[in-house]
């Protein structure tokens, strides 16, 4: 059942979740922000890094594990739900991976891409998507090019200082823990849609 709908944010609710850089913008760069932010119909996220801490376990098999989080998945799951898209572009390869984003209902998983903009570019074209609305979260220098393309190029906590620099939204999540969540929530805020959907599980 949905247990209700959560107030939409607003400047106020905004700047408890603001980066370093959005503490020092003024009223009315915060409302485009925020527009920005309404505005976005697609979601592209980086795996290492992003959707993982960016660590890797090396298993005695060989196999190389990582660790994503609980709270992502229900966001991804929610966005879905609601009529969202949402990609994932990513450098690495991993079965484990695909699979678990496929049980959140993750169609458009790309993997073991070498050139991140091809694919990104190729994708908006193939869909007929809107640059300006499409977000774009990565941590490190393969990300770099391809989130310039897009409306609103976003990256955790501890992205590198490269990607900080491009970012127009800094989350204060860092990988793997959330950050995810926190664009996701944004968005789906702004827009009405986040409900305490308490028929998703979290996985």
């Amino acid at each position: 059942m949905l247990i209700g709908e959560q107030p939409r944010l607003t400047i106020t609710t905004f700047q408890k979740y603001y980066s370093p850089r959005i503490n020092r913008l003024t009223n009315k760069r915060i409302n485009v922000m925020l527009e920005k932010f309404k505005s976005i119909k697609t979601f592209v996220f980086d795996v290492d890094g992003v959707l993982t801490e960016g660590s890797l376990l090396i298993l005695n098999d060989g196999q190389m594990a990582r660790l994503m989080n609980i709270k992502d998945g229900y966001a991804l799951q929610l966005a879905i739900k609601k009529g969202y898209r949402v990609v994932i572009i990513s450098g690495g390869t991993s079965d484990a991976v695909k699979e678990r984003l496929e049980r959140l209902g993750v169609k458009d998983c790309f993997l073991k891409v070498d050139n991140k903009k091809e694919k990104l570019v190729e994708y908006v074209a193939r869909h007929q998507l809107k640059w300006d609305e499409v977000l774009f979260m990565g941590d490190d220098i393969p990300d770099y090019i391809p989130m310039q393309l897009t409306g609103l190029p976003c990256c955790p906590a501890d992205a590198v200082a490269e990607i900080k620099q491009i970012s127009h939204y800094i989350s204060p999540v860092a990988g793997g823990k959330g950050c995810a969540r926190d664009v996701i929530e944004k968005v789906l805020k702004l827009n009405g849609h986040w409900d305490l959907d308490t028929t998703i599980a979290s996985k």
